[in-house]
């Protein structure tokens, strides 16, 4: 601001109008008396919508109070800026996780160590546990507890012949000594905490050549010290794959959280929650033998309420299924593979617990959770989701063990809901307030049908970003896009994602980690490595920080702009060059 006569607000629209070719910081040298440009509101709105991009339909981020500060805040909280590097790793590093405190992170990597650190103003290296001890190949995947005292760490297991599963290993944060492990097949699993001492693993049992049981468990953390008369493994649920699919990447969203998300995404229903309460404003700167499957679920594209499929009894359905073969009335003649399917979906209708009630209906305030997971039933590469409810009482070790509870007929436990993709999930995670699952993937082709599940379509580069509402079970928004893959489905690997309050961050292939707004569902910054970037996290407790892990060995610390500038202030400053100055004077 200064002297000198204002500029016309006729000059001032000209010059907003043709900001897509003007820096914007170069505004306020333009402007002779800025603070009256940061006071209009309808220029700041045309800026905004020209400079992003973004549809006018698209209303403003309810927790905003004007157009100059939302323009501020993707300006300046974006994590954009490099502040260190951390090099402790000798292997591409594949996973980071916050505490929910924020005070500490884990690491996990190809050299098979697990890393703790301390994330002060300048990140330090606290401990480094070394798995290969226990037969581990690498580290892969971590997550704290609830109250931050216990870390899950999960991996990849080598057994006898150089076969190769996955492991659970459970370590105090207190002293950081191993409390427990647990065998976890595929591993690929993961695994994740149900609550503050119970940990969900997951096993596989072979039926036929494409035909499996997907075995889920619970674990306690401490069953290596716990009474030898105390149950320390409780078997979840137990689920058929058909054509070679298996369950992986397990996580659980708490249902309790939905009515009080921290975003909205859905504009009508934040409309509608403006009007009815005050928006609040924040500063937006275990082995076991078991066998055969579950009823095959036919899913129609995005999301489906799965049906109880009673009826036709199953020896019936197998006995005519054989009369017809050896009559000759099945035309065209089956495959070796479609003849497993079917007898596998036959065998098991009746033996299947039938699905929960509707999740629709479901009381929101319960204490009920979702145990979500990828899944299959056409190929191998996952390309749906499961969701499966967890009741108050299934949440502890204590009580029946190994489904002692179900009838003796009932085998298997059916899906209560299923999200199909149309493609190769290679990533999910879920908002802070576990109101919205963020999925990445990346697509099939549109019409493309599958005849054989060992040969799955070929997967597009682009990564589509998919968000789903888990308390309507539907689709909100369009895929996010920007980032990259190239490796063929066989080669896919995972690429880890987070959100926060207003952003969702991801890595890719193509060398960068890149975030979004939430709400605008715009790109706002491309953060560069010199490998693939496998990982990214957000602190909890603060979304101006951004970790990001990659292929190139490096852990990278970005902070917004603003944060930036904050930690610059708060450093005392050098007297080295003064001193000197003064010194020569005397001399």
């Amino acid at each position: 601001a200064g002297g000198g006569p204002l500029l016309p607000d006729s000059v001032l629209y000209e010059i907003f109008l043709y900001l897509d070719h003007v820096d914007v910081i170069s505004v306020g040298l333009v402007c002779q008396q800025w603070h009256a440009v940061a006071r209009d509101e309808f220029l700041w709105k045309e800026l905004f919508y020209r400079y992003y991009r973004i549809s006018r339909e698209v209303p403003r981020h309810p927790a905003a109070v004007s157009w100059y500060d939302e323009f501020q805040r993707l300006y300046d909280t974006i994590p954009c800026v490099e502040v260190q590097a951390l090099k402790e790793h000798n292997d591409q590093v594949l996973h980071l996780s916050f505490s929910h405190s924020g005070c500490l992170f884990a690491s996990c990597s190809k050299d098979c160590t697990v890393k703790i650190w301390s994330n002060e103003l300048d990140i330090s290296l606290q401990h480094s546990s070394n798995m290969r001890p226990y037969n581990w190949s690498y580290t892969q995947f971590s997550q704290f507890n609830s109250d931050d005292s216990l870390l899950l760490v999960s991996g990849v297991f080598v057994g006898p012949h150089n076969s190769s599963s996955g492991e659970i290993a459970v370590i105090s944060m207190e002293n950081f000594t191993l409390l427990s492990r647990v065998r976890n097949k595929p591993y690929d699993v993961f695994g994740c905490w149900l609550n503050e001492t119970n940990l969900i693993s997951g096993n596989l049992h072979r039926i036929g050549r494409i035909t499996s049981c997907s075995v889920l468990w619970l674990n306690n953390a401490f069953q290596g010290i716990e009474s030898e008369n105390v149950n320390v493994v409780k078997r979840l649920f137990k689920i058929q794959n058909l054509n070679a699919s298996t369950i992986r990447t397990v996580m659980v969203a708490d249902c309790s959280r939905y009515d009080s998300p921290d975003l909205l995404l859905d504009y009508e229903e934040q409309l509608a929650a403006s009007s009815t309460s005050t928006c609040p404003v924040f500063d937006l700167g275990s082995d076991s033998e078991e066998e055969e499957a579950k009823p095959k679920q036919t899913p129609e594209p995005a999301v489906q309420e799965l049906p109880d499929d009673g009826g036709v009894r199953a020896e019936d359905g197998l006995q005519q299924l054989f009369d017809d073969i050896m009559e000759g009335r099945v035309r065209p003649a089956m495959t070796e593979t479609e003849l497993e399917t079917k007898v596998a979906e036959l065998f098991v209708r009746n033996r299947t617990k039938p699905p929960e009630l509707n999740l629709l209906s479901m009381d929101s305030n319960s204490k009920t959770k979702y145990l979500i997971f990828t899944t299959g039933c056409l190929t191998y590469s996952p390309h749906q989701i499961g969701i499966k409810r967890i009741l108050p009482h299934q949440m502890t070790t204590a009580g029946p063990v190994l489904g002692e509870e179900r009838r003796s007929d009932e085998f298997f436990d059916s899906l209560d809901h299923v999200i199909d993709i149309h493609g190769h999930i290679i990533g999910m995670g879920l908002s802070p307030d576990h109101r919205y699952l963020y999925v990445n993937s990346r697509a099939w082709p549109r019409d493309c049908i599958i005849s054989d599940p060992m040969q799955p379509p070929p997967i597009a580069e682009e990564i589509d970003l998919h968000v789903f509402d888990l308390k309507t079970m539907k689709e909100v928004k369009r895929a996010l896009r920007a980032h990259r893959a190239y490796t063929p489905n066989e080669e896919c690997f995972f690429i880890f994602l987070d959100v926060s309050r207003d952003f969702v961050a991801s890595g890719a292939e193509d060398r960068h980690g890149y975030i979004w707004d939430r709400h605008y569902n715009i790109c706002l910054a491309k953060l560069q490595h010199d490998n693939v970037v496998n990982s990214v996290a957000f602190s909890p407790v603060e979304q101006e920080l951004l970790l990001t892990a990659s292929d190139d060995t490096t852990i990278k610390v970005w902070r917004s702009p603003r944060a930036v500038r904050i930690q610059q202030a708060r450093k005392p400053r050098p007297r080295k060059l003064l001193f000197s100055w003064l010194m020569n004077q005397k001399s």
